[in-house]
């Protein structure tokens, strides 16, 4: 039956009671009239709707929990190439299910690992992880990113899209079809001495090519961010240590009276890549993040305790340059070191690149699990996560490399979710895209026997993406984070509280429900007013007009 609210400022009186006493009370035959009373009662007068409010009653955690789900080589997903469609629906599942379980709120989904592509696309082939020839694609059909996206939504994670933009073929990506950028843009393309395939950087057509693929999914899909990781010009390695064979594409810029040294000239190309990706995604979606995640040095020497490698000469990547300028919404370094280590010490590094975050856009260190096989991996993985939450307080966050070391380690998520996973977090809001607060949902309510059934309208508002729902006991406050497509929920009336239970009082207190709210939260992570119901038992009991 449905429940009228009425405003008042009537105070609520909250009854508690042991569980003896709360079954002792159900067991008397006077309470199957009370319980009829009280249905009839409760549907007419039994709810005061409280004024506005535009402060949470409770702190909701907020945090940016993400793993990478890396498809290139077959790392991660599907396990190996050309298995069912049914096969590799399950291996997506179960993945995403041990993040839902252990409370984190987004994946970083590889979609486009060589050139190639893990969803429909009229620019680029279909990969060859996934069905074990490039070119060919699901059958039975479906559109991997597609479901990635929908079954992400459901367990309320994010979805961001992670694309290589310069990476043409992988030494373990199958054979070179002739769908491939490799011989379609022949010309854009070199080989590198290990086999490696890579698109020359600082050509146009090049950077246009990239830049329309990430337009096209941010148009096409509903993902929640853009996210490229630290492979712009390839590692040394990758051509025997040997330098970069775009020497004729510098001939023809210097021929052009261009005036770049060829390190500055690889580098600002890289920068235009990144600062029109930055623009493109905002002027076709706004709340579309764009994340960066660098190799976590900068430079040898910043700050000055710091030895390894040098990005800036060896990628040509300036990702000092793209966080200062506010190039991007989030920005994960890969700090893959220990805590402990002088020369790359992660509380040292991410303290740096703090510091250089003078756009105050968010910072989510990257951290390598190394598979947590020990007691040692993972205390040093949670250590660092406590580090990163006391260093960047306001909107802390990591993103875990990779997620195979939740999946196949309970020792290790049982730590996050009995420790700092413990509750559900919301993703910190991006108040530089959107500070507005969203419109909150209207509530209605019913009462079936012991459940209170909430349910609320979302308002034909597309922005939104999330629902918190707040439920008070007794004079304690929980809250719980909801998907987008939930909008009804079964409470129960009773709950059992343990945390005062001491060695005199055995038995947990049975607390009563007694106030519920529920608010919005849009894509950008602003969070809606919220108008609360209050549930008067005394006025029900007493049988009030």
């Amino acid at each position: 039956m449905n429940l009228n609210t009425s405003l008042t400022n009537k105070k609520l009186t909250n009854k508690k009671f042991t569980k003896t006493q709360f079954y002792k009370l159900i067991s008397e035959p006077i309470f199957i009239a009370l319980l009829i009373t009280f249905s009839i009662v409760v549907a007419l007068q039994g709810l005061i709707e409280r004024e506005q409010h535009f402060n949470s009653p409770i702190k909701v955690e907020r945090e940016f929990r993400a793993a990478w789900v890396a498809t290139v080589a077959n790392i991660n997903w599907p396990s190996e190439p050309g298995l069912s469609v049914a096969v590799q629906k399950q291996e997506a599942i179960k993945l995403l299910n041990t993040l839902q379980a252990n409370n984190f709120n987004a994946v970083i989904f590889q979609v486009r690992p060589q050139s190639d592509a893990l969803y429909q696309s009229d620019l680029e082939p279909w990969s060859y992880y996934l069905t074990g020839k490039q070119g060919q694609a699901p059958v039975p059909f479906y559109d991997p990113l597609e479901f990635w996206i929908e079954e992400s939504h459901k367990r309320g994670l994010e979805l961001h899209a992670w694309l290589n933009p310069y990476r043409a073929h992988h030494i373990e990506g199958g054979e070179v079809s002739e769908q491939s950028v490799v011989k379609t843009r022949s010309k854009l393309v070199v080989k590198l001495e290990v086999g490696y395939h890579w698109l020359i950087p600082t050509e146009s057509e090049t950077i246009n090519h990239s830049l329309n693929v990430v337009k096209d999914i941010v148009k096409r899909y509903d993902v929640d961010g853009i996210h490229i990781d630290d492979y712009f010009y390839p590692y040394p390695s990758y051509n025997n240590g040997k330098e970069f064979p775009d020497q004729k594409s510098y001939d023809k810029y210097k021929s052009q009276d261009g005036k770049l040294s060829k390190s500055d000239w690889r580098r600002d190309s890289v920068n235009t890549f990144i600062k029109r990706a930055y623009k493109e995604i905002k002027a076709e979606k706004n709340h579309v993040k764009f994340g960066i995640s660098p190799f976590g040095i900068w430079r040898p020497g910043f700050p000055e305790s710091i030895l390894g490698f040098d990005q800036f000469e060896k990628l040509y990547a300036d990702a000092k340059l793209w966080l200062n300028e506010g190039w991007i919404d989030y920005f994960v370094p890969q700090l893959y070191w220990p805590i402990n280590r002088y020369a790359q010490s992660f509380p040292v590094l991410l303290n740096w690149w703090e510091n250089e975050n003078i756009k105050n856009r968010h910072l989510w260190p990257g951290i390598h699990t190394r598979q947590a096989l020990n007691d040692i991996d993972i205390d040093e993985s949670i250590n660092q996560i406590m580090i990163s939450r006391a260093m960047l307080s306001d909107r802390p966050g990591s993103v875990f490399w990779n997620v195979d070391a939740l999946t196949n380690n309970l020792p290790f998520y049982e730590s996050l979710t009995t420790g700092p996973y413990k509750k559900q977090a919301l993703v910190p809001a991006s108040k530089w895209l959107d500070s507005r607060a969203p419109v909150a949902p209207v509530l209605k309510a019913q009462l079936l026997e012991n459940i209170f059934k909430l349910s609320w309208l979302e308002n034909n508002d597309d922005e939104i993406s999330q629902w918190v729902l707040y439920k008070k006991y007794g004079d304690k406050w929980q809250y719980e984070i909801l998907p987008r497509e939930s909008l009804s929920i079964e409470i129960n009336i009773t709950n059992e509280d343990s945390s005062n239970v001491s060695a005199t009082e055995v038995e947990p207190v049975i607390t009563q429900l007694s106030e519920v709210a529920v608010t919005s939260v849009d894509r950008s992570g602003n969070e809606s007013s919220w108008q609360s119901l209050l549930i008067d038992y005394d006025k029900t009991e007493d049988g009030e007009p």
